[in-house]
């Protein structure tokens, strides 16, 4: 995965209108998005027919807070670049199972492109750019070299 390359993004997203203004939007930025699932079962039956380089993840689905759970099992069986989505940072975890950080909702297309962008290149080379905002780093990132299984 490349900062300069497009991505094939999986949205996990239980609320509709969310999930297709997120696929509008990132295929304006020229991204591949590979389906829009709403909950655990679906995000992974999608991921299972085409690996994804990047997930968003809302955090609370609708099968209940799976999110963590579908990113911990994305990055660990497809190494897959999980993002949380959420409305509620009060409920950001400290553990981001899987997650390289968490965008807090709503936010603009080009925060949305810069934590892509941010993403991209802490999976090609393990650096960390400056942060988008809005955007919530894991805790992990900063304090240890990542492990294969953690991006």
């Amino acid at each position: 995965m490349s900062t300069d390359a497009l991505f094939k993004i999986l949205v996990v997203e239980d609320q509709a209108l969310l999930a297709m203004e997120l696929e509008y939007v990132l295929r304006e930025l020229g991204h591949d998005v590979i389906g829009c699932a709403m909950d655990a079962e679906e995000a992974m039956a999608m991921a299972g027919a085409t690996a994804p380089d990047v997930a968003l993840v809302d955090m609370n689905l609708r099968d209940g807070p799976s999110g963590r759970d579908v990113a911990q099992s994305l990055n660990q069986t497809y190494g897959t670049v999980a993002v949380f989505l959420t409305a509620n940072p009060e409920q950001i975890p400290s553990c981001f199972a899987g997650a390289l950080g968490v965008l807090v909702k709503p936010f603009e297309s080009q925060t949305l492109r810069d934590v892509l962008i941010f993403a991209g290149q802490f999976a090609k080379d393990g650096t960390i750019g400056e942060i988008p905002q809005r955007f919530r780093l894991a805790p992990w990132v900063l304090e240890a070299p990542p492990a294969a299984d953690q991006v």
